[in-house]
Formats: structure tokens, sequence, C-alpha cells
């Protein structure tokens, strides 16, 4: 099986990180399975709608040739998902993303859901996503750590500066916890990749999940799906796929 796991980090800038990721990625996936880590360049280095919009039309584009590549599945390893809609309509191949798999995995293992995300910015933005996928209901809040690039790398490297990242992001779970939480999402490949290293983490007794392994067993698994059962992705409505002319216009633009 081989998978593309897309990050919207830059190879150039962000090496370090990268090379964390695809050693984390090769102990989570099965023997046999090849997973290729891709970056953006530029990088999601701003924090806009704009700038997501940009991502995810390389997104796409990399969904597409991915597939065309022979590729088996295409991993959006994103939180905030951008692309993951169009990528799912325009490929056979199965596309997971990082935040929707990881939401709808939490919420097999509690009631309600507490998301921490890495800068306060984001909590609209992930409000949005939580109504979009439908789960309003099964979440306690979104709460935010304050934290840069430099902050995270430092962090990667352990000792002090990961355990202040590590104190912060408790002190945010905990009112979660309290207002009902029971299952912990931190909202960004980098925070769980960081966490990642704890295996069983959890907060007063709520998991904190480790959604880049969640999502990459779900990638997997709808990859042997598909080949054992012809299970995909509806084409009746919001993932139809494109016409030859449509696709070609994108591809062209």
């Amino acid at each position: 099986m081989r998978l593309w796991y897309q990050s919207y980090t830059d190879p150039a800038l962000h090496g370090a990180y990268l090379d964390r990721l695809k050693a984390f990625v090769a102990d989570m996936v099965e023997p046999g399975t090849e997973v290729h880590v891709a970056g953006i360049s530029p990088s999601a280095g701003s924090i806009h709608a704009l700038t997501e919009f940009r991502c995810a039309n390389q997104v796409i584009r990399n969904a597409i040739e991915a597939e065309t590549q022979g590729f088996d599945g295409f991993v959006i390893g994103h939180f905030q998902d951008a692309g993951l809609m169009e990528a799912k309509s325009a490929v056979d191949i199965p596309v997971v993303g990082l935040g929707e798999t990881s939401l709808l995995h939490a919420c097999m293992l509690g009631r309600r859901i507490g998301l921490v995300t890495i800068d306060p910015i984001f909590i609209p933005w992930h409000d949005d996503q939580v109504i979009r996928y439908g789960l309003g209901q099964r979440i306690a809040g979104v709460r935010a750590i304050q934290a840069t690039l430099p902050d995270f790398m430092a962090a990667f490297e352990g000792g002090d500066a990961y355990t202040a990242m590590r104190d912060d992001f408790v002190r945010q779970v905990r009112p979660l916890v309290g207002d009902g939480a029971d299952v912990i999402l931190a909202a960004g490949g980098m925070p769980m990749l960081l966490f990642g290293r704890e295996h069983g983490f959890a907060v007063d007794g709520a998991p904190v999940l480790n959604g880049i392994a969640v999502t990459l067993k779900a990638a997997e698994m709808a990859v042997r799906l598909r080949e054992l059962a012809g299970i995909g992705v509806s084409r009746s409505a919001n993932f139809a796929k494109p016409s030859a002319q449509a696709l070609q216009e994108f591809l062209d633009s």
C-alpha cells in the first residue's frame, strides 16, 4: 500500500519537523505500507482564509497527482482540512483529513470533545469546522494555547521547552474537562506530533487523541475497504466527480 501524506509545511524551512513527522508516520503504519510525506512551498505561514485557499489549491492538485502516480490513498495532514471536500470529489482513491477523521474517531471514545488549538485566532475557525461536520452537540468547547513555530521546534527538543508547552496545554484542557469534555483533541498536526511521544497521554482521565495515528489508520482502512468491498465516497451530491472539462480547466488555471 502506498499513501501520500500531505503536510502544510515547507520542506526548505521546516525540514527538522518533517523529518520527525516521517519517522513518526513510519512507526504508525502497518508493515508493507509506504508513506510519502510531502510539503507545500510556500507553506501555510500566514493565518488567513486566503492562505488556506491557496494551500488547498495545491493540495487538490497533489491529490490528483498522487492518483496519477498510482498511490492508493491520500492523507491531508492539516487539521483545518483545507481542500478535503474538493479532493474527495476529484479522485477515486480514498482521501482522509486530519481534522474530520480525528473528530469523528473522538466521537467513538467519549460523549463530548474538547479542542485545544495552537493560537486563539483558530477558535472561530474550529467552531465553523465543528458546525460543518454536524458535531455541535458533541463539542464541550474550544480553547487555545499561544505557540509559535519556534516554540514548537524548541519543544520538540524536550527539556524545559517541552514541559512549559505541555503545562500550558494541560491548563487549557482542565476547564474543558470541567465542562464535560471526556476526549481531548490537540487541534493541529504539530501539537499532535509533539504529544505523540507520550503513549496514552490523558488529562484527568480524558484521553488526548493522537490524531495523526488515527488518520493514518483510517487511510489504511479506507484503502482496504475499497479493495475488499468497493466502499468509497458518495457520488450523488457533494462529492460528484467533475466533468473532464471542469477538471482540465482547474488544472490549467
